[in-house]
């Protein structure tokens, strides 16, 4: 569509320009985000073609918020300036946009704008992943259910669309349904990394570890041009399924060096989102008490993360931070962090504030527990401890869990014997193929004084650490 300087887009909605180089940036950089390539800066080369057209320059705005902030005002000035002669659909686009960079913005206001938008434009899957995005950081993966739901009926043999359908069913905990959904997106796309990264989600839940391997590391050929955060990540699920199936500690190593640490060689690598899934990896290692294997790599990770550029990015990696700030001896950094989480969140509003304080609290018990200190650690957390209140940290239940099992390792460090083994027995019933869940029993019931049990405990342990890679 030429006429009036009006061409379609890849959804087929009209967007004012006349550059076909500025359509086709556009395109490029709604199949780089939906995909998690590593070439999302596509958007720059919109305004570049055409200054004015308002859905190139507040897409570039959007994208700029996370990259380089000092830029965004440009470009939603030149969106607001020729926001009269836009079309219906670029001027949605412009105020959900202009809604999720607002300093004051609230939450449910942009969820409910995307919803709407939505309604009118079901095809648009990029303002859909942002939607859902946006829910990930809420914590409510209903609501993200709810919005792919929405769409869902125009958009029943597109690319990218079970995927997005298959992760909020994850985190519901409907793994059956959440299967199906990715397996249907891995048929429509076999190189569809969202849904093979659910696919490995449901594998590695339902603890079928050296099946989930296979599966990814015969899709690994098709991650090259992934984003460093995508790209490391799954191949931090991967390490997760070998050290969860307990595979020699040197496979874990080995992922850990060639496929996260590695990314950072690559002159595009993202760092803050390789130390992320770093942190991730090694938090669990320390936790299973293999942190020796790795030798330096934790003081070597904290020693960059002393560098304030990566603070105040996300929570998540904040909390991951001070946890190996803390752990490693550089206390004085971890706590000028956690002062500084403390201050932001005391200009939050009220209503966000208590969406956070679970957050809050957890990151103060990970400055603890680094520390040694796990009596205050423990009291930080309470009696009632579950990982999955914390979303709004923006964790998948999955990156979550490690603090589960952080807790369950405090309680038996300061002796809480029956406490801890009441919590992982209901842990057991829904994993019961983890076999260091099973060691964390036998320590348990040993500290009771209850051999006959332990032993018990001990053998079935032992043959699930035999069963998966041997």
């Amino acid at each position: 569509m030429d006429g009036d300087g009006l061409k379609l887009d890849r959804w087929g909605y009209p967007v004012k320009t006349s550059s076909d180089d500025c359509i086709s940036a556009i395109n490029s950089y709604y199949h780089q985000v939906l995909s998690y390539g590593r070439k999302r800066s596509v958007i720059l080369e919109a305004p570049v073609h055409d200054q004015h057209c308002v859905l190139g320059n507040i897409l570039a705005a959007h994208f700029l918020c996370s990259s380089d902030p000092s830029r965004v005002p440009f470009h939603l000035d030149a969106a607001k300036a020729r926001l009269e002669q836009a079309t219906s659909y670029e001027k949605a686009v412009f105020n959900v946009v202009n809604c999720l960079i607002s300093k004051d913005r609230d939450d449910d206001v942009a969820v409910e704008l995307h919803s709407k938008l939505l309604e009118e434009f079901p095809k648009d899957l990029l303002s859909l992943k942002r939607a859902q995005v946006l829910c990930f950081y809420m914590g409510q993966p209903d609501l993200s259910l709810k919005l792919v739901q929405q769409v869902l009926p125009e958009n029943l043999q597109e690319d990218y669309i079970y995927g997005m359908v298959a992760f909020p069913l994850l985190e519901l905990g409907r793994m059956t349904d959440a299967e199906k959904a990715a397996e249907k997106g891995f048929e429509i796309n076999k190189e569809d990394c969202w849904s093979q990264h659910a696919l490995c989600h449901v594998l590695q839940y339902e603890c079928r570890f050296k099946e989930a391997v296979k599966f990814m590391e015969e899709c690994s050929r098709s991650w090259g041009l992934l984003s460093s955060f995508m790209y490391t990540h799954n191949w931090w699920h991967v390490a997760l399924c070998y050290l969860e199936g307990n595979s020699p500690i040197r496979k874990v190593l080995e992922v850990y060096d060639h496929c996260i640490w590695k990314e950072l060689e690559r002159s595009d690598a993202m760092s803050a989102e390789v130390y992320l899934n770093a942190l991730g990896l090694l938090l669990r290692v320390y936790v299973r008490g293999e942190i020796d294997v790795f030798e330096d790599r934790l003081k070597i990770l904290a020693c960059c993360l002393t560098d304030q550029t990566f603070w105040y990015l996300e929570w998540h990696l904040d909390l991951l931070i001070i946890w190996a700030l803390a752990c490693t001896g550089e206390c004085a950094k971890a706590e000028d962090l956690h002062m500084g989480l403390k201050s932001r969140m005391s200009t939050m509003s009220k209503k966000k504030q208590q969406t956070m304080q679970r957050g809050m609290l957890l990151t103060e018990a990970l400055y603890e527990y680094g520390k040694g200190n796990y009596k205050q650690a423990l009291e930080l957390l309470g009696p009632d401890f579950d990982a999955n209140g914390c979303k709004t940290i923006g964790a998948s239940d999955e990156q979550l869990d490690v603090f589960n099992e952080v807790w369950f390792s405090m309680l038996l460090k300061t002796g809480q014997a029956l406490k801890a083994i009441e919590v992982i027995e209901k842990r057991v019933k829904k994993r019961e193929g983890v076999p260091f869940l099973w060691r964390l029993l036998e320590m348990g019931y040993s500290m009771l004084g209850r051999p006959e049990e332990a032993a018990i405990i001990g053998e079935k342990a032992m043959a699930l650490e035999t069963a998966y890679f041997t």
